[in-house]
């Protein structure tokens, strides 16, 4: 009876290290089946563990490689029946199964794949993307902003879809958009200021009112995440003295004093604003400036320019180079037949040699009007 007992127990041991091995080669095919994308390996790991999933899923993917796509659906299909919660294993049996043009299925796997991970954005991004292509557009619109409000970084792809499919009109994009709060609204207006600045400013302002923001620097200046409004360089407010000012002013109660140390390269704008124009229309901006012990070879001024190709449309004359009172300088500049919107730029002249800067100067009251309409050639 001991003896039996002890041949039975040594005939499980052997059956169990031939059984480990056995598990462990598949794994080693299945790992190197992965890298390499070789069928024959693939089958030989599904010949010795029929069981294993991942073997599987290996088979699928040599197979997707030499595009045997059928027989890739049906080894995604075995993987699954082993381990049907898996929702990636899903998702790439719904991409096989709509590669083989079987919509209708692969719409199938991604229901599953969602019904496996509900808490996820992946799937229903999956899944959206799918329905979208199915021409079913506010089903796939509700997945696609399920997916950004699990995971905020697919939201720049959801606006990208949106404003594609609405062909670059505001409030069809909106609507399939569907914004909820103030960060994805400024996300919006950053899109759009990449693509349409009319349209941001219009979802920003509610209007498009050509209109200098913060003109007399009243408002306290913002210089994180400016979309509208004054932008001065980072690297220029590491150098130079940048303030509002409450002692001088020309109008209301504040002013933008800037005070030079020596460093300002010549060409580089060191405070601007893109205001929204109409096309081939002659506006006139309209500032005050005032100088004191302003002492350099390039004098700053104000500049216009285009918005989308940086053509130069008008500009200021010289800042006063000696102390004095407020003075108004003037830009009149005619905008082109494809103009959105006109970047306003606080430059300096160029000089021959090294050329410091030093001496302060106080801006106020930026205006801009339409002073007639473009003389069409």
């Amino acid at each position: 009876m001991r003896i039996g007992v002890s041949l039975l127990g040594i005939a499980l041991c052997l059956f169990l290290i031939q059984a480990s091995a056995r598990f462990g080669f598949s794994r080693l095919l299945t790992r190197y089946a992965s890298i390499t994308h070789s069928t024959s390996v693939a089958d030989a790991a599904v010949s010795i563990n029929p069981s294993d999933p991942d073997a599987h899923r290996a088979r699928a993917a040599a197979y997707n490689s030499e595009q045997r796509q059928a027989e890739a659906a049906r080894s995604l299909e075995s993987a699954v029946a082993f381990r049907y919660r898996d929702d990636y294993l899903w998702i790439e049996l719904g991409n096989t199964r709509e590669d083989l043009g079987d919509t209708t299925g692969a719409l199938a796997a991604l229901n599953q794949a969602v019904r496996w991970a509900p808490h996820y954005a992946h799937t229903y991004w999956q899944r959206g993307n799918l329905l979208l292509r199915m021409n079913r557009q506010n089903e796939a619109f509700a997945d696609l902003r399920q997916a950004a409000s699990a995971n905020p970084k697919y939201f720049p792809n959801l606006i990208d879809l949106a404003w594609g499919i609405s062909r670059g009109d505001l409030k069809t994009a909106q609507s399939l958009i569907n914004v909820r709060n103030d960060t994805e609204r400024l996300a919006l207006i950053r899109y759009l200021a990449g693509k349409s600045f009319r349209d941001a400013y219009i979802l920003a302002h509610g209007s498009t009112v050509t209109a200098f923001v913060n003109g007399g620097f009243e408002e306290p200046l913002t210089l994180n995440d400016v979309i509208f409004g004054w932008i001065i360089p980072r690297e220029q407010r590491r150098r130079l003295a940048i303030a509002v000012d409450a002692t001088q002013i020309m109008e209301g109660t504040k002013s933008l004093q800037i005070t030079f140390d020596g460093n300002w390269t010549p060409g580089t704008p060191l405070l601007s604003q893109t205001i929204v124009v109409e096309p081939q229309l002659t506006y006139r901006i309209s500032f005050e400036v005032r100088a004191k012990d302003l002492v350099t070879g390039g004098l700053p001024f104000v500049s216009v320019r285009d918005a989308t190709n940086n053509l130069l449309l008008g500009k200021s004359e010289n800042f006063p180079g000696t102390t004095g009172p407020w003075s108004t300088l003037k830009i009149d500049f005619t905008t082109l037949p494809n103009s959105q919107a006109a970047v306003v730029r606080l430059e300096r002249n160029n000089c021959e040699a090294s050329c410091p800067i030093f001496g302060t100067v106080w801006l106020d009251r930026f205006q801009i009007e339409q002073t007639k309409p473009a003389v069409k050639q």
